[in-house]
């Protein structure tokens, strides 16, 4: 099964893509059957090389990954709604983590407790011999 998805080419944090009909089941690095354009994520810069090859292979109902298709989409070149590309992690919250956090507040608490009652004390006692 064949796919249109981004190909890898820029060097370390300097990122550049081809935009290349590959299959779906290997990476994209290692054999690819067509190229189709470039896009730099920051420059913004996109282009196609072979235009009507890639409407062509759409047309046929080759898969288009996620990304490439709100590409196209961007530069009105299909039309459509944008899909959602990825989705961040959830970090889930384990007891375990928000007990420590609960005992280090208490301490805390009980520090400022212990320390405010006896300064208004020294202060009050100096101001009266003072006056």
């Amino acid at each position: 099964m064949l796919t249109i998805r981004l190909q890898r080419v820029g060097r370390k944090n300097s990122p550049d893509f081809r935009i290349v009909l590959a299959e779906k089941h290997r990476s994209a690095s290692k054999k690819i059957m067509q190229v189709f354009g470039k896009y730099n994520p920051k420059t913004k810069d996109f282009s196609l090389s072979n235009q009507d090859a890639l409407l062509d292979r759409i047309k046929q109902n080759i898969e288009v990954s996620p990304t490439v298709k709100n590409l196209l989409i961007q530069k009105k070149l299909l039309e459509g709604k944008k899909v959602k590309a990825w989705r961040p992690k959830i970090k889930e919250k384990t007891e375990e983590a928000t007990k420590p956090e609960k005992v280090a507040d208490k301490k805390v608490e009980e520090k400022i407790e212990t320390v405010t009652p006896e300064e208004p004390k020294k202060e009050a006692v100096t101001q009266e011999t003072k006056g």
